[in-house]
């Protein structure tokens, strides 16, 4: 926001001075000043606290390598004014629409834990569209980010979990197996038996008595399911503290691919 800010501001003099002598260097300089207040504003108060310190850093380099090196020297020509302002018309447009997506439409998302083993990894970096269940119902198989009920521990954090079953089914876990509407379902996606961790001993079963989804609510768990605080411990999920579906996983870049 403050670039956008800085930017647009610049534009303004340009247009209302369109014959003001601006040297290069003074340009530089501001736009150097603003990116680091950028960066001081964004590290002392941890802005994007879910993308990891070295990815800010790295945009932040971007932007200054930039603004040293793509700027021309000595004093603006009405040609290089005109090619500059065209810059700041992208920047600005490119910003603007950013933000609206990031706010209203996709959101990032940091996996902190083990719980969604092995889909997504510990500091799995993934995009959440925000948008998608204002169309469509919510299906089993979504990875969905929610705000877990207050039963959950959650410490004021967002959850990350499948969807197994949607209102009006009915689930039950029984023997290491889950069973919708009376059938066993296959879960590619699982961590393997094997693979246990501390919330759930071998061979315990959470439900042992079929459970029937109520309308409004989703029932959601992790794909390390034996190392995943979810619904069998705190019960089914409001659909309602659901933020969005995630879709994208987009950092590290060699783990990049759409989730399924």
């Amino acid at each position: 926001m403050i670039l956008i800010g800085i930017l647009s501001v610049a534009r303004g003099v340009f247009l209302l001075f369109p014959r003001l002598q601006i040297r290069a260097t003074y340009l530089k300089g501001t736009l150097l000043l603003g990116l680091i207040g950028l960066a001081y504003y964004i590290l002392r108060n941890d802005v994007l606290e879910t993308t990891p310190i070295g990815l800010r850093l790295l945009l932040l380099g971007g932007f200054t390598l930039a603004v040293i090196f793509v700027l021309p020297r000595g004093t603006l020509s009405d040609h290089q004014k005109k090619t500059l302002l065209e810059y700041m018309d992208s920047v600005i447009i490119a910003g603007m629409t950013a933000l609206f997506l990031i706010w209203f439409v996709v959101r990032s998302f940091y996996i902190p834990s083990g719980s969604m083993l092995p889909t997504l990894q510990i500091n799995d970096m993934i995009l959440v569209n925000e948008f998608v269940y204002r169309f469509y119902r919510t299906a089993r198989g979504d990875i969905v980010v929610f705000h877990p009920p207050q039963r959950a521990q959650s410490e004021g954090k967002d959850f990350i979990k499948r969807i197994v079953a949607v209102e009006g089914d009915t689930v039950q876990i029984k023997n290491d197996k889950t069973y919708i509407n009376g059938k066993p379902i296959e879960e590619p996606y699982r961590m393997p038996v094997q693979s246990r961790g501390a919330l759930e001993p071998p061979g315990h079963d959470f439900d042992e008595e079929p459970v029937t989804i109520p309308p409004g609510h989703v029932y959601v768990m992790g794909d390390n399911r034996h190392n995943s605080d979810d619904s069998r411990r705190w019960g089914m999920l409001p659909s309602e503290n659901i933020i969005g579906k995630a879709f994208l996983i987009f950092y590290p870049l060699h783990r990049m691919r759409i989730l399924r």
